[in-house]
């Protein structure tokens, strides 16, 4: 078993060999909490949600950090334009994240810090930069001296004699434009923190590099985040991390983006798609198969047609799990098979190649559908065993505890629609005995106007939803 990722800074597919046999340590970049998660946010935690999901099953004992960035220009400005302490956007936002990561499907991290906790570490490795002659105090503010490092920007790959490098409003003193920031001075009115070199608060860039080294040590597995992050923060963290002597990561994996319209969705487009409205509109597992099915790497363009066709490819997966349920009498007493499919374990391996191996589900869920159709049991509750096995890995499979009230009330609901619907069925049954045909393709049209689609088969009808 050899697991292969596509690595950023080596701009090739690597074989991956963990740092300590048995064990994986990954740092995501999680949010900046000025604002409520829209899809694209969420995208990210779903893809090393999978990932971190793929390593357990083979058996890797997986430490996620997922940081929270709970103070910088932006939260300081939404504080400004709405009267509200910092502190209180930051919570509020922070809980919208974990209730989006929680309603897709996401497990915990391991740890999740957040910025201001670790003030002591930042300063702390801006001491030892300073001490190393990495970086430098100009009017309360420190920099990283770009300069000082020679392996600055081999992740983004770019020349530095081309650099521009952003730069925030009270960023003076630079001794080079190119150098970056790591802690900002204060200003009135601003949350600071005391240190050595004045009032303050922290730099972006800084918070990472030091949570990471605090959490995972001087060198770990896998620091992921999404592709614009590149450049400038994992190019930043990068040069003040192996700086201060950290070996830092040694793979890094980028997720591409939730586009619209060819432009990445962002809150400053005007054009994102906020997870807790998009959950009153599609089924929360729906959604999680529409943002995590495609490979990590591939960019997601939004559309509502986009989604209806998820919900019609995922409906079909649930169909033949819910007619192995009703030949057993309860799918959920068809356990997960121990293994999952060759086929998919060697998509999985070779950079999560969550496309090829949801392929191979659905040509298991055709399988199943045949051994249904030939009325051989065994067969399709092996298939459905399979099915469950590879869903379980995906974080998709419907019969799981999290998905069980998938929906307010959904269990519930659904029983009382069941209910009604069988009574109408039975109506319908008792007209084609009397063989009273146009009452009983009536009966079956009624139903198919209301969204629900009607199948005939050995055991009586069923019904399902239909696409939207």
């Amino acid at each position: 078993m050899t697991i292969r990722l596509y690595d950023t800074n080596a701009r090739q597919i690597r074989d991956f060999t963990p740092l300590r046999p048995g064990c994986v340590s990954i740092y995501l970049c999680g949010a900046t909490v000025q604002a409520a998660p829209h899809i694209g946010h969420i995208r990210s935690g779903l893809n090393f949600d999978i990932m971190r999901r793929w390593f357990e099953y083979r058996g890797l004992e997986v430490t996620f950090i997922r940081n929270v960035t709970d103070i910088d220009d932006k939260i300081i400005a939404k504080s400004a334009e709405q009267n509200r302490p910092w502190w209180s956007i930051g919570y509020e936002n922070e809980r919208a994240f974990t209730d989006g990561y929680q309603v897709l499907g996401c497990l915990p991290p391991t740890y999740e810090p957040r910025a201001t906790g670790h003030i002591t570490e930042m300063v702390e490795m801006m001491r030892g930069l300073i001490e190393r002659g990495h970086a430098y105090e100009a009017d309360g503010n420190v920099y990283f001296a770009v300069t000082s490092f020679p392996e600055y920007l081999e992740l983004s790959n770019q020349e530095l004699e081309n650099l521009l490098q952003p730069s925030g409003e009270g960023e003076t003193g630079k001794r080079d434009p190119r150098d970056f920031a790591m802690w900002k001075a204060a200003k009135p009115g601003e949350p600071s923190w005391e240190t050595p070199w004045g009032r303050g608060r922290p730099g972006w860039h800084l918070e990472c590099s030091a949570m990471a080294h605090k959490y995972l040590g001087t060198v770990f597995d896998i620091h992921g985040g999404g592709l614009d992050l590149v450049f400038p923060h994992h190019e930043n963290e990068i040069a003040q991390a192996k700086a201060y002597g950290d070996e830092f990561a040694r793979y890094w994996v980028h997720n591409a983006w939730v586009t619209m319209s060819g432009e990445k969705m962002s809150k400053s487009l005007g054009n994102s798609v906020l997870v807790s409205e998009m959950v009153k509109r599609w089924r929360p597992i729906v959604l999680r198969y529409y943002l995590g099915t495609p490979h990590y790497r591939s960019m997601i363009e939004y559309s509502e047609d986009a989604l209806r066709e998820a919900e019609s490819a995922f409906a079909r997966i649930e169909g033949f799990i819910q007619r192995v349920g009703e030949l057993t009498g309860t799918p959920g007493a068809v356990e997960p098979a121990a293994e999952v499919p060759p086929a998919f374990a060697e998509a999985m391996d070779d950079d999560l190649g969550v496309p090829q191996a949801l392929a191979v589900v659905h040509t298991t869920v055709r399988q199943g559908n045949s051994a249904l159709a030939a009325d051989d049991k065994e067969a399709a509750v092996a298939r459905l065993a399979e099915v469950r096995a590879m869903l379980a890995v995906l974080g998709l499979d419907p019969l799981d505890a999290h998905w069980a009230g998938d929906g307010d009330r959904g269990e519930e609901l659904n029983g009382v629609v069941d209910t009604l619907v069988r009574m109408v069925l039975d109506q319908r049954e008792a007209a084609r005995a009397r063989k009273d045909w146009s009452t009983a393709d009536a009966i079956r049209d009624q139903l198919g106007q209301s969204g629900l689609v009607i199948e005939d088969g050995p055991q009586g009808p069923r019904w399902s939803l239909g696409p939207r």
